[in-house]
């Protein structure tokens, strides 16, 4: 029997994508950027859950719903907007898009910016956490590591039971988890009914249920009122009921998984799209003007239209402090 008929795709659109100034910006943030095969990680997102899914709500905030819509009209699908008057974090992202669905609607949450590929492997994880959704467990995605991330949050596992999560660690750390074996990266990804998350937040974060719902119940078209938007606490969902219920399952994957979250790992996926890059293994991106790179390695060299950013490779997680030092001046390049 198929289980798609209670399945809803829910996509987050909020984030700027910061640590990809200055391709990222307020009016266009990294999710909408065409840079991947010439679409945007957000259409993509779309595309790979059409089969799984039969409802879809976007969840995306006054700033780029606009965005979203534009990128809608490539798909022949109804879809319920969501449009958040601020950005008060995925708890009540995710609370809003739960008060609008059935209570035992299945959730299949994914934020709009992660690439993805093996979509045999992907589609097999995402039956394998309906299953454990219709058994009401409020189910997480662990990605299985590859180095070791100080980006990422940790998932301590043992099988699909989960044993505790880890907050972005320091090197030393990250490496302990890494030889380890039973550590996954945390991917934002996550399933479980309608009703369910909201009597797990309703017990864990009453506060952030009572006005999540207050605005909900006053929204006008899927417009909330920003006055009483700005009373929901801004708290993650991993913090708000994830890190705290005792119903958590984990589906490990497989899937090759990345969120795009700094210019490194644009970079590792842009090299094994065939983007070029020099013998020491320099990239341009963004300008067709001749750019040669004397005595650097691994560097990257990000050309728009009113920007230049130059950075060693390694060193991308600091691209944000650039962003907030402009945002701290007003400036308009963020």
């Amino acid at each position: 029997m198929s289980t798609k008929s209670n399945v809803t795709l829910v996509v987050l659109t909020g984030g700027v994508g910061s640590r990809l100034w200055p391709l990222s910006r307020k009016s266009q943030p990294k999710q909408y950027l065409e840079l991947f095969d010439g679409q945007s990680l957000f259409e993509k997102t779309v595309a790979r859950n059409a089969d799984s899914t039969n409802k879809l709500v976007v969840v995306g905030n006054i700033e780029n719903y606009q965005m979203s819509n534009a990128v809608m009209t490539k798909f022949n699908t109804s879809f319920t907007h969501i449009v958040e008057a601020t950005p008060r974090n995925t708890a009540a992202a995710i609370a809003f898009a739960a008060f609008s669905s059935h209570p035992n609607d299945i959730l299949l949450i994914t934020p709009s910016d992660h690439v993805i590929e093996g979509s045999d492997l992907y589609s097999k994880s995402v039956q394998q956490a309906i299953a454990l959704a219709n058994q009401d467990f409020l189910v997480t995605f662990g990605i299985q590591p590859t180095k070791p991330e100080t980006g990422y949050g940790y998932i301590e596992f043992d099988g699909e039971n989960v044993i505790a999560f880890h907050e972005k660690p320091n090197l030393t750390t990250a490496t302990t988890y890494l030889e380890s074996g039973n550590y996954f990266w945390n991917s934002g990804l996550f399933c479980f009914k309608a009703g369910l998350f909201l009597s797990e937040l309703e017990k864990q974060e009453p506060e952030v249920y009572r006005k999540s719902k207050l605005a909900w119940d006053a929204n006008k078209n899927g417009f909330l009122d920003l006055e009483l938007s700005l009373k929901i606490p801004s708290i993650s969902v991993d913090y708000a009921v994830m890190e705290r219920s005792s119903n958590i399952k984990v589906v490990p994957t497989s899937f090759d998984w990345s969120d795009l979250g700094s210019f490194e790992s644009i970079y590792d996926y842009l090299v094994k799209k065939g983007h070029p890059i020099d013998t020491n293994g320099n990239m341009i991106i963004g300008t067709q003007v001749h750019t040669s790179f004397v005595g650097m390695q691994n560097c990257l060299f990000i050309h728009t239209p009113d920007a230049i950013m130059i950075l060693q490779k390694e060193h991308s997680q600091a691209v944000k402090e650039v962003y907030q030092n402009l945002e701290a001046i007003k400036s308009s390049l963020t």
